[in-house]
């Protein structure tokens, strides 16, 4: 083994696949001192760190959690608190569910999950809100104003 490694130009202190996880996982992190942002080091996607687990790759923040904490409950995701993807600080991961990740976010849906009234004022509350099978919230009194011109205007054209 050692001898293909050194023939492929690899580091022989590199860490093997061979290795424990835990002794692998460790190696690729930068710990800040004082609570700060633990950096990954190793290989990113998308900002978020990957690292081979059994012969599959697994989401370095979601190890980080099962090594400190424990196992991630059943139905929920990883929120980083500090909004830094590549963090694998466990004091910056908290279990939540997909939905409350998402509200929690910067993205348009969360935005627009955040809003309490329409467009025009009208609240997303009681019975002026309606929601449709995909979700979406709407005003159903500018529901009503919009169906009200619609009708108008196809009455006029029909004429």
């Amino acid at each position: 083994m050692h001898y293909r490694r050194a023939r492929r130009g690899t580091r022989m202190d590199a860490p093997s696949l061979h290795s424990p996880l835990p002794e692998r996982f460790w190696r690729k992190v930068s710990k800040a001192p004082d609570g700060a942002c633990w950096e990954w080091l190793g290989s990113k996607n998308c900002g978020y760190g990957h690292i081979r687990d059994s012969g599959s790759m697994r989401k370095a923040h979601r190890v980080a959690y099962e090594l400190v904490i424990g196992p991630i409950p059943e139905g929920l995701v990883i929120d980083h608190l500090c909004r830094n993807r590549a963090c694998v600080n466990p004091s910056h991961l908290e279990p939540v569910s997909q939905k409350e990740n998402i509200r929690r976010g910067v993205s348009v849906v969360a935005v627009k999950m955040a809003l309490t009234h329409c467009p025009h004022g009208h609240p997303y509350s009681g019975e002026n809100l309606y929601t449709n099978r995909r979700g979406w919230r709407y005003c159903r009194t500018c529901m009503r104003r919009m169906n009200r011109e619609r009708k108008r205007r196809l009455r006029n054209t029909c004429e």
